[in-house]
């Protein structure tokens, strides 16, 4: 058998949509420059599918940060790893802010978010540990479970009483450590880990906690340090990682801890050491929207606004948007696949209000879940043509909301 034959088949993710070269559900081309408007197939519309949140993307001031910095030190600084000559007093600085920013002891930088999930775990997880990890959390925690070597268990979404079984389970069984791995935010639906459940967890049963707050971080808590800060278990986390993928408008990653645990994982992720340094354009960047989100409460009381009254406007509709408890706005509509492409094909094209479809298996069959990502930059203006877009929606398409059933 050709080891190309599954090529032309369709088999794996999205299939279907490969074989029919698709570019309107997958994979679509949109205008060059992030923003609330955005020019799709011709047409100018409402985004509410990038992870913008505090509308850093589009921002004069960070823009002009990246703009003169490549201007210095071009596309190419600094050259090599960290390891061998690619370490510089700018990369070492950042992430001492980053360790402050998030009352850890240290921190270290990966060049890319998934990157830093997948290294962090490979180091820190050996064949004699063990993995728990919620069900639902994202692909990079998934594959750096598998990747790690270690022994893993699943635990039912937010169940803490299924968490409780799995870590005895993993203490009756295992000799090495058990480290529980969860989102913060989970990306998909909205709602947040039962943080403070899962540190008594945790330390009932002598494991460690590691966070993936890649939606949190700058968006939760009193000063945006994300949703350990929200719950005050900032100092029962025993690592935490975010992105700078959304809220920082940038590239990278960043995980933060103990400092003799951060070092170890410095000395040992494979995603570092064999990789080239972040380069010093999204250094600059990052350390600067820091800054703002540091010192700018602004920016993120502007997003809880608009997604707040996003949210209740749609609700009021008689939209379904599960249990969120972050900005991300999941709205569950009761459609089958072919009714389903054409609510998104209604939305962005008769109604210039882009959004993005998730069907089954992320979701139960026969509903679609369009996903929604507020940011600081949308306006009130913005908000009304989208309520009254979802009100046309649910009229023309004679929706039965009350179908949506969790």
């Amino acid at each position: 058998m050709d080891v190309f034959n599954k090529c032309y088949k369709d088999g794996g993710y999205l299939g279907m949509f490969r074989l029919a070269k698709d570019k309107y559900f997958t994979r679509p081309i949109l205008s060059h420059y992030p923003g609330t408007e955005m020019e799709f197939n011709g047409i100018k519309t409402i985004m509410w599918s990038i992870n913008n949140y505090l509308g850093f993307a589009e921002n004069e001031e960070v823009k002009k940060i990246a703009v003169d910095t490549s201007s210095e030190y071009g596309a190419s600084a600094p050259m090599g790893s960290r390891m061998l000559t690619g370490n510089t007093t700018l990369h070492e600085d950042l992430e001492k802010k980053l360790a402050q920013f998030e009352n850890k002891e240290s921190a270290i930088l990966f060049n890319y978010g998934y990157l830093g999930v997948l290294g962090t775990f490979s180091a820190i997880v050996h064949r004699s540990d063990t993995i728990v990890i919620d069900k639902l959390s994202h692909a990079c925690m998934i594959d750096g479970t598998f990747l790690a070597g270690g022994k893993y268990r699943f635990y039912k979404h937010n169940d803490m009483n299924d968490l409780e079984k799995q870590l005895k389970a993993a203490n009756k069984l295992g000799r090495g450590g058990v480290l529980v791995v969860t989102e913060g935010v989970f990306g998909m639906r909205g709602d947040l880990a039962n943080l403070p459940d899962i540190c008594d967890l945790k330390e009932k049963y002598g494991a460690r906690l590691f966070v993936d707050d890649a939606h949190g971080c700058g968006v939760m808590g009193p000063n945006g340090k994300g949703t350990s800060e929200h719950f005050g278990v900032m100092d029962r986390v025993d690592l935490y990682f975010s992105t700078f993928a959304k809220s920082f408008a940038a590239i990278g990653g960043f995980t933060a801890g103990y400092v003799d645990v951060i070092r170890y994982i410095r000395y040992n992720a494979r995603t570092q050491i064999f990789a080239k340094s972040l380069p010093m354009i999204y250094v600059k960047v990052i350390c600067t929207t820091l800054d703002m989100i540091e010192n700018n409460h602004g920016f993120r009381e502007r997003l809880w606004e608009v997604a707040t009254k996003l949210q209740n406007g749609l609700k009021e509709l008689g939209f379904k948007i599960g249990d969120t408890a972050s900005p991300i706005t999941p709205v569950y509509v009761p459609a089958e696949p072919e009714v389903a492409k054409q609510i998104v094909i209604y939305l962005r094209e008769k109604k210039g209000v882009f959004v993005s479809g998730i069907m089954y298996p992320v979701v139960p069959k026969g509903i679609i879940l369009l996903r929604m990502i507020p940011t600081a930059s949308h306006t009130d203006d913005q908000i009304d043509k989208t309520l009254e877009a979802f009100k046309a929606l649910r009229d023309d398409f004679t929706l039965h909301l009350d179908k949506v059933k969790f």
